[in-house]
């Protein structure tokens, strides 16, 4: 799937609502978020990108296994 803001592509797989797997497929130089925080020494994330993650769970196009 890919950031519905920069474009950044990742790989997602759901273990459960709250766990969620992701590998970068992509260079992450395109992504605000990430660049500001490693500038600023702090783990990177990027909270536009978990909302599309989150959106495509939404919409179902990533599963999350039945507990």
């Amino acid at each position: 799937m890919s950031c519905s803001s920069c474009g950044s592509c990742v790989l997602v797989k759901k273990h459960s609502l709250a766990h969620t797997l992701v590998q970068w497929t992509t260079e992450t130089d395109q992504c605000v978020e990430l660049g500001w925080q490693v500038d600023q020494g702090v783990v990177p994330t990027c909270t536009r990108l978990r909302d599309s993650i989150e959106n495509s769970v939404r919409l179902g196009a990533i599963p999350v296994p039945d507990l």
